[in-house]
């Protein structure tokens, strides 16, 4: 039994996992699992996009919000929850769990083991196909540019991991389902576009477009590839990469390289709040302008709504503006 003798008066007593339970209002314990939940920022949020997990290093729990570019740690959490300070939210956990001890004395706190995680350990490569052809072509991307930052079709892919001694895996198959590669061969993302609840699966860390740069003045940081190769549609000189997400900054020292090779670099990110928030970091931290366009939720869906054309006068306008502005 808890008694008042035994409240805790520091937040950092209180467990991570009964931070994220509590506040997100789980209905399982977190002993080391990964789970996704639907966002707590984003009311429109229609499919789970926040993740809880254990962190590498740490080995304690975090959360990732994908839809509002939120996350961090427990305390963070609260902070962003509540809309309060640092010292207030760790006055807010601390509360609330002496409260919620009180009212459950018997209750305890299960063993935390972090679980192993699936990984990709095979995919089958198959044939273009009709359906195939119109998705990629609504996007205005066609057979060179697949080819050459070396998107595959795949049958199937395997997901596996190790788990008290015995391996677990699980294959799954369908349509719509690509592979992005690095010239070595090595698988580094699957796409799933018509998979609402895992779009993407990051196999391996990749700066996407990094092997494909030319020696043009001008450089654009872009959400990923789909959006690159709608750019490259609008048959702009320009050279495009892409991080593993928009929520994930490219190291500095790869942002000062790339500001002695080009003249200009330029942030285009989605059109919505996490895109926003995103472009707004790489202007704060890396002194990058940024360029929006609104015709759409990414460049891709742009392009697609309003044909290349149109998006390349916008493109270049934007351009010029921009490099007039730095001038």
């Amino acid at each position: 039994m808890l008694s008042t003798k035994n409240l805790i008066n520091d937040y950092k007593e209180v467990p991570p996992s009964w931070i994220f339970e509590y506040y997100c209002n789980l209905d399982e314990k977190l002993t080391g699992q990964e789970i996704m939940i639907k966002s707590l920022f984003n009311p429109k949020d229609s499919a789970p996009s926040m993740g809880l997990y254990v962190d590498k290093k740490t080995k304690v729990y975090k959360f990732k919000d994908f839809s509002s570019g939120k996350g961090g740690s427990a305390i963070n959490l609260v902070m962003e929850l509540k809309e309060i300070s640092f010292n207030q939210a760790a006055l807010h956990i601390v509360n609330e769990y002496n409260t919620y001890m009180l009212a459950n004395p018997d209750e305890k706190q299960l063993e935390f083991k972090a679980q192993a995680k699936y990984q990709v350990t095979e995919n089958k490569p198959r044939r273009w196909n009709k359906n195939d052809q119109e998705f990629w072509t609504d996007f205005y991307i066609g057979t060179k540019f697949l080819n050459e930052y070396i998107i595959k079709p795949l049958s199937e892919y395997t997901l596996s991991k190790e788990e008290d001694g015995e391996l677990k895996q699980v294959t799954i198959k369908g349509e719509y389902i690509y592979g992005y590669f690095k010239k070595s061969g090595e698988l580094y993302k699957i796409y799933q576009p018509k998979n609402k609840e895992r779009k993407y699966i990051k196999v391996a860390t990749y700066l996407q477009g990094s092997e494909q740069v030319d020696n043009h003045n001008i450089l654009i940081i872009q959400s990923g590839i789909k959006d690159i190769g709608a750019m490259k549609s609008l048959e702009l000189k320009v050279d495009c990469i892409a991080p593993d997400s928009e929520n994930v900054m490219i190291p500095e020292l790869v942002i000062k390289n790339y500001k002695k090779k080009y003249k200009y670099i330029f942030v285009m990110f989605d059109n919505d709040e996490a895109g926003i928030k995103a472009m707004n970091k790489y202007r704060e931290e890396y002194k990058l302008p940024c360029i929006l366009i609104t015709d759409g939720k990414d460049l891709a869906e742009a392009v697609k709504a309003k044909g290349p054309s149109y998006i390349r006068q916008k493109v270049i306008s934007a351009i010029e503006l921009k490099t007039f502005a730095l001038s």
